[in-house]
């Protein structure tokens, strides 16, 4: 799947960081090809990384295949055909760690728990001990979880081993092209995390982690923004100056400048086709309002042109692409906004509005050329302590319009 960007919570939720997925953005696996069923409980799964197995029974007690905790809400969301998704969220339950993964395969209308990674739900830069806040699958079989750390499973989620990470938080994670892309920074309880990250990368099968960046550009992967990626591209904001682009999962890339005036704010990514890129630049902020516009490029970022430029409403936002240029904005501040381009951005309205206080969203991206994805209000603590909404909600038009779906 491709997802976008940042996490956007409720202002001042995060020191120093939002952070999102879908990453939802970061692919999510396939976009096509059939719903596939996890492997029985009792088998043996490949062993994708090192450490004690998480059981059959979930973190939060839930057992596998069984009815989804009451009270569940969502942190993270990844697909792997347009019918069958995982996501990682938390419910109340009487023992901690209460996190757990819940999976559909028929697009939402149904769904059944799994096992999950036994730490905590937590915020990035705010927990004392190690959380965990996002997922992503390759395939139906292969996925992992991150935080502060990495979680893989080979046998679709029914068991969880520790796996190696670069050093730091895992902040993004993306797989594309047979390797598994992450940015990671060192983030702290007292002082958040730290501006400039590093962009790994890892063959999907396993081995050591490699920086895909090379001197100056080592240390300056922006890590307010997430891992956009669509058509075996991934791409990647470097110190809000320069766009870097692979077409090969890191093995070899391109650095080419961002279009963003000077307003201010971290710009985010939306990978379109091939060789087509959209940025939205943010910046200039007034009382819950900030600058917004987007460019556009045809040549991996070598030129842009000024599509167009969305509402105000909102402090920054993320930005999610169709293949066929259908762009999506998800921003928050006083109260939470996704916006819609049907015309490669020349045209904006708003299509959602929540009246929650700037609960924000997580994971906004597309997994085909109509069907998107986006979390409203990502849960942040265990058991949902913070009362977040942690809603769904999907779209069948390219982002037009937009609908809940109920756990």
């Amino acid at each position: 799947m491709v997802t976008s960007r940042v996490r956007l919570l409720a202002a001042g939720a995060v020191t120093g960081l939002l952070l999102g997925i879908a990453g939802c953005g970061t692919v999510h696996g396939p976009a096509s090809g059939p719903a596939a069923t996890a492997s029985p409980a009792g088998s043996t799964p490949a062993s994708p990384g090192s450490g004690s197995p998480a059981s059959a029974q979930g973190s939060s007690g839930a057992v596998a295949g069984g009815p989804v905790p009451a009270g569940f809400a969502a942190a993270s969301v990844t697909f792997t055909s347009p019918d069958e998704a995982f996501v990682l969220g938390t419910a109340p339950c009487a023992q901690a760690p209460c996190t757990s993964i819940v999976r559909t395969l028929d697009r939402g209308a149904s769904w059944a728990v799994l096992p999950a990674p036994p730490e905590p739900i937590g915020e990035v830069g705010l927990a004392t001990t190690p959380v965990v806040w996002g997922i992503r699958f390759a395939t139906p079989e292969h996925g992992f979880v991150f935080g502060d750390g990495l979680w893989e499973t080979a046998d679709g989620g029914l068991r969880w081993t520790r796996a190696p990470a670069p050093p730091g938080s895992v902040l993004s994670l993306a797989i594309v092209r047979g390797q598994v892309l992450a940015v990671v920074a060192r983030c702290t309880p007292d002082g958040g995390c730290e501006q400039l990250g590093t962009l790994a990368r890892r063959a999907l099968s396993g081995g050591p982690w490699i920086f895909v960046a090379s001197g100056a550009a080592t240390r300056t992967v922006d890590p307010d923004d997430l891992i956009a990626t669509q058509a075996g591209v991934a791409a990647a904001v470097v110190h809000d100056r320069d766009v870097l682009v692979t077409s090969d999962g890191g093995l070899t890339f391109t650095l080419n400048p961002l279009p963003c005036p000077s307003l201010g704010g971290a710009p985010s990514l939306a990978v379109i086709s091939a060789n087509a890129l959209a940025v939205l630049c943010t910046g200039q902020g007034y009382t819950g309002h900030t600058i917004k516009q987007v460019y556009v490029s045809d040549d991996d970022g070598a030129r842009w042109a000024l599509a167009g430029e969305p509402s105000p409403d909102g402090d920054a936002g993320t930005i999610a692409a169709t293949t066929t240029g259908q762009l999506a904005i998800a921003t928050a501040s006083a109260a939470s906004w996704l916006f819609y381009s049907g015309d490669a951005g020349a045209r904006w309205q708003i299509v959602n509005e929540q009246y929650d206080g700037g609960s924000g969203w997580a994971d906004l991206g597309f997994t085909t050329a109509t069907d998107g994805v986006v979390i409203h209000g990502p849960v942040v603590s265990d058991g949902n302590a913070g009362q977040r909404p942690g809603q769904l909600f999907l779209t069948s038009d390219g982002g037009a319009t937009w609908y809940r779906v109920t756990f």
